[in-house]
């Protein structure tokens, strides 16, 4: 059992990597200054960021000791929210992509 869900969580932290480096394009395509970069050929771990406006970034951490969200303004640390409520505050961040119409705003 133990090795099966191992497996599953690697298999959940490559499908994570390769969408934050597919995120990444699409918002640089869209104007916006990212930086995306991943560890090692397995693709367990990524390191992605993106700059939404003058001194608003957002920066997420993937790898196999967890999965962190950063928002950050004028280099503070506003919000940080690791698991599960970091990767739901991701699908706020790719309503830029599906919606790029809208304002989004991340902070709350």
């Amino acid at each position: 059992m133990f090795l099966r869900l191992a497996q599953q969580h690697q298999q959940v932290l490559q499908d994570l990597v390769m969408s934050l480096e597919a995120l990444s394009i699409v918002l640089e395509q869209r104007g916006y200054t990212t930086s995306f970069y991943s560890c090692g050929n397995q693709i367990k771990s990524a390191s992605f960021m993106v700059s939404l406006g003058e001194k608003h970034l957002i920066r997420f951490l993937v790898s196999d000791y967890g999965i962190t969200w950063m928002e950050i303004w004028d280099d503070r640390e506003l919000m940080k929210l690791e698991g599960a409520e970091a990767i739901n505050q991701l699908r706020e961040l790719c309503d830029i992509v599906k919606y790029p119409e809208q304002q989004i705003h991340l902070v709350k």
